[in-house]
């Protein structure tokens, strides 16, 4: 593992740069990784990729809405990729290991034949989540050598987001007995669908904590003081918490140093009290609040419709075109520009 630590932290740089060229340096992996981390590499960029996406929905209609751009900072919106992207890995490697994608793993049988509860015993196919989740620390936790407060917070979120993985687990029984009668069930633990898993992990982070360390990198010779130091922050903090050091920048304008876009040109929604409350407030989060306006704008959407099915065996479509609006944040003075340009057009005519 030591031998190839500098290489699987490149690997992970996921969080730091973009997902293509996270797959650049995968291939690169794949043709000088150890065996054993070359079994798992694909499992591991799938999952990176799979916790981004699932940043990028969850965070959809904020300010920050997890670009691959954004460097990895320690701020309350800096935390936000690092425990999906350990979440996605974990999540992976586990579901590939309970397929028996791996020669070394398989279902978790440690507790098959023992009572559960009442009525109830251990069967089935249980995910291995402890495979998914030693195999997820050996690749995503190596990123971080340090011994600084950024490094320990960038870990424990790391944490966090692989214990959501098994706090959001459930558990599934299939029924056995005399004619369906039930007498008893069997009864095994199941991921659940990784939705669940983000939708976890976005409440805990409208509840981080916000610390006060040093976030200056521990001085030569003194790591040890350094450690106790951290670990003493971090004895009333919850594994399960998500932490943060600095309040983040200001995402409404533009930086291209910290990869932020701004929100201008940022699509935002208008709608009934069907949408959830967040959702609806979403044009005056991202507009509104960040000086801008919102413009409408009518666009055609073209889909698929009327499909039948003609014997045998096709099915053909239609093409339907749809008017669909949609909101957008733009800048006051495009309004003006616009009614200005509408009424000089009007004037010529």
């Amino acid at each position: 593992i030591v031998q190839c630590e500098c290489v699987i932290s490149v690997i992970i740089g996921v969080t730091l740069r973009s997902y293509f060229s996270f797959n650049r340096t995968v291939n690169n992996f794949l043709m000088t990784g150890p065996k054993a981390f070359l079994t798992y590499a694909s499992s591991v960029r799938v999952g990176a990729q799979r916790g981004i996406q699932e940043c990028k929905h969850q965070f959809a209609l904020e300010k920050w809405n997890c670009p691959e751009s954004t460097l990895q900072l320690s701020t309350h919106s800096g935390l936000r990729r690092a425990p999906f992207t350990a979440a996605g890995v974990m999540y992976t490697l586990t579901k590939n290991c309970t397929m028996g994608d791996f020669d070394n793993c398989g279902c978790d049988d440690s507790r098959i034949g023992q009572t559960g509860g009442r009525g109830w015993i251990w069967g089935g196919c249980s995910d291995n989540v402890a495979f998914g989740e030693k195999i997820s620390k050996q690749f995503v936790d190596a990123l971080e050598g340090g011994h600084d407060s950024r490094a320990a917070i960038n870990l424990h979120n790391n944490e966090a987001g692989r214990l959501a993985i098994k706090a959001t687990m459930r558990r599934a029984c299939k029924c056995h007995g005399v004619s369906g009668s039930c007498s008893i069930q069997s009864c095994w633990m199941q991921l659940a669908e990784f939705r669940e898993v983000g939708n976890y992990l976005k409440t805990k982070y409208n509840h981080a904590k916000k610390l006060d360390m040093d976030k200056k990198p521990a001085r030569a010779g003194n790591s040890a003081v350094n450690r106790g130091g951290i670990a003493h922050t971090f004895r009333n903090i919850a594994r399960t918490e998500l932490i943060y050091l600095e309040d983040s920048p200001n995402y409404c304008l533009k930086n291209q140093s910290l990869g932020v876009q701004g929100t201008e040109g940022r699509e935002c929604l208008k709608g009934n009290r069907s949408m959830p409350r967040r959702d609806r407030k979403s044009c005056r989060r991202l507009c509104f609040e960040c000086g801008l306006r919102v413009a409408e704008k009518r666009i055609d959407v073209v889909s698929t419709c009327n499909c039948k099915f003609h014997w045998c065996c096709t099915v053909k479509c239609e093409k339907c075109t749809q008017v669909v609006t949609k909101y957008y944040c733009v800048r006051k003075d495009n309004g003006r520009k616009q009614k200005a340009r509408r009424r000089n057009n009007a004037h010529r005519q």
